[in-house]
């Protein structure tokens, strides 16, 4: 156990982890050249078409320290860096004892360093901190190692100086990880007492579930269970992980590796379920991570009804390798049945939707997401509102809260006015803002969780040329002045489109819409009112024309009365149409309605 070393690298997004991981690789021969390729352990084509970490991917290295001779195993855990998944890194922290802090030296220090900083802190890890791409022309290392000092209060000896994209301060590195990190704690001897850290689902051997051995050791044919299910099955196989799973007899203590148990069912397994002998089952299960808690909210429906178990599997599934997404099954009139998914942001959520198409070939429909809301009603009970749908009347209702974030920005001095008045038009409070540095600004403010979802971050990174990194965490809720916006088609509400949003933006929101569906539904032989209404009052209409049938076409001539009389039955045929008419939404308009938040 003391040759052993479980270490994860944090840092902000776009700092370099990912190539770094692949120099360690290389380093350590884990991977031969012939295989080699860049962001090695993002094995998903999201990853690398968006150049960003989605999941955090465990693998075995193999060193050998050249001062002594001694052969090392790491388990490195490589983590994302985006707000979206900051979940995935608190897991990959709960199975380490130490953490790569990585620093972009052209960048500085950005909000998501600082977030992962503190997770990692609050786990007690050792904190070993990089400065990468000191080989750009921009990089300022000096500046940069200046900033770590006053962020963790270490010596500037203690700061590595690396490049990923050149192979700079890799030994460096694998040497501080050797000397600064401690070997993991222990007993080989005690009862079996594994964490389960991540797991993926595969079609011919089932659940594999990937585990941190915190006591005791574990077999291949031991009969073991899940302490949360209670579920008791044999191992049928253990093993490391390396660029592929490498099946070995036993795994240790202190170690990383994955079991194979032949579970087909998915829900049956849990991240963060402690995994046991039941011949010699240990006291208690190990102190897992966090609960997860969602930030968003939407629905998410087939388009053909009879695709609904499908989807189901489909989610439980992808639930499996992305333990923060939540689901329940809900109905809709206009949709069917389909389920209220719970995403921790709007990349993740169109992460989700991506996944679903890509890997399980699903054709879904998302409805527009909202943030849970707290009502309380004229009787003084008080409940969470997750869907436009559970939200009382007005005549019912006496107060409504909304969540409001604490969010950090830093950014150059140049785009504090941009940020300003972007945080106020979104129902920003400043709380306060600080110079880091002469060149960086920090600025605090409590912000309403609703109005961050769709769009901030994206106007936020367009008008500082991609120079602010933010940040947010969940502070309190706050009673506001909350309403449900409906839309409806010919008279009738479409509870697809029924959204949860502020009363200072509703007509504007409600405006966008009508103006969208009435390009976006084609038009019908009677007339279609669209209409925006808050409660029983409309606030914002539209309306798509008829088609008209030229039915005097065939009159020439003749007295005018006929083709009166003949415009006079078409005008009453039109009335029973739009009496009796349904109107078909086309499966586009509920894609684009998402897209009016976002401009």
């Amino acid at each position: 156990m003391k040759h052993i070393r479980n270490f994860c690298i944090i840092a902000h997004i776009d700092h370099g982890k990912s190539t770094l991981a692949d120099r360690l690789l290389e380093y350590t021969q884990t991977i031969s050249k012939r295989d080699m390729q860049d962001q090695a352990l993002d094995n998903m084509d999201l990853e690398r078409e968006r150049g960003i970490t989605i999941k955090s991917h465990a693998i075995q290295m193999r060193y050998t320290h050249p001062a002594d001779g001694q052969e090392y195993i790491f388990n490195l855990i490589d983590t994302p860096g985006h707000v979206d998944f900051s979940y995935e890194v608190s897991r990959a922290i709960a199975a380490c004892e130490g953490a790569l802090l990585l620093v972009d030296a052209t960048q500085g220090i950005q909000a998501q360093t600082i977030s992962n900083l503190y997770l990692a802190i609050e786990h007690d890890l050792e904190i070993i901190p990089i400065v990468n791409k000191v080989d750009m022309e921009s990089a300022d290392i000096e500046g940069t190692q200046d900033q770590i000092m006053d962020l963790i209060g270490c010596k500037r000896e203690d700061i590595i100086s690396a490049s990923g994209r050149t192979g700079q301060g890799v030994e460096d590195i694998m040497s501080a990880v050797v000397h600064r990190i401690p070997p993991p704690k222990g007993d080989p001897e005690a009862p079996l007492q594994a964490m389960i850290f991540d797991s993926m689902f595969n079609s011919y051997r089932g659940v594999i579930t990937y585990v941190r051995i915190v006591n005791g050791s574990l077999r291949k044919g031991d009969k073991i269970r899940f302490m949360a299910t209670g579920r008791e099955v044999v191992a049928e196989e253990v093993g490391i992980l390396r660029m592929g799973l490498q099946e070995t007899d036993e795994l240790a203590a202190g170690n990383v590796g994955y079991i194979i148990t032949g579970i087909k069912v998915s829900r049956e397994i849990k991240v963060g379920d402690t995994v046991t002998h039941v011949a010699r089952p240990c006291d208690a299960p190990v102190k897992g991570f966090e609960e997860v808690k969602p930030m968003v909210f939407a629905g998410v429906f087939p388009l053909e009804n009879d695709d609904f178990e499908d989807l189901r599997d489909s989610l439980e599934k992808l639930q499996l390798n992305d333990a923060s997404l939540v689901f329940e099954p809900v109905t809709s009139a206009a949709l069917g049945f389909g389920f209220r998914c719970g995403f921790l942001g709007m990349l993740h959520m169109e992460i989700v939707q991506e996944r679903l198409q890509r890997e399980f070939n699903q054709d879904i429909i998302t409805t527009v997401p909202n943030v849970p809301y707290f009502a309380t009603d004229v009787k003084g009970r008080r409940f969470e509102v997750r869907q436009p749908s559970e939200l009382p009347d007005p005549n019912h209702l006496k107060s409504v809260e909304e969540p409001y974030i604490y969010a950090q920005i830093i950014t150059k001095p140049e785009y504090i006015g941009n940020i300003m008045s972007l945080c106020m038009d979104k129902r920003g409070i400043l709380q306060r803002q600080n110079y880091l540095t002469p060149t960086r600004v920090e600025i605090i403010f409590h912000m309403p969780l609703a109005e961050i979802v769709f769009d901030f971050y994206d106007k936020l990174k367009s008008m500082t040329r991609g120079y602010a990194s933010f940040d947010y965490h969940l502070l309190d809720y706050r009673e506001t002045d909350v309403v449900k916006l409906e839309i409806r088609l010919n008279g009738e509400v479409v509870d697809a489109f029924t959204s949860l949003v502020h009363r200072s933006k509703a007509e504007y929101i409600g405006r966008r819409m009508c103006e969208k569906l009435k390009e976006l539904i084609p038009r019908q032989q009677f007339q279609i009112p669209i209409q925006a209404c808050v409660g029983t009052k409309p606030i914002a209409r539209e309306t798509i024309s008829a088609l008209r049938k030229d039915v005097t076409a065939k009159c020439y001539g003749g007295d005018i009365t006929r083709k009166r009389k003949l415009l006079e039955k078409q005008k009453e045929g039109k009335k029973r149409m739009r009496q009796f008419g349904t109107v078909e939404v086309p499966q586009e308009a509920f894609l684009k309605v998402l897209q009016i938040n976002n401009s």
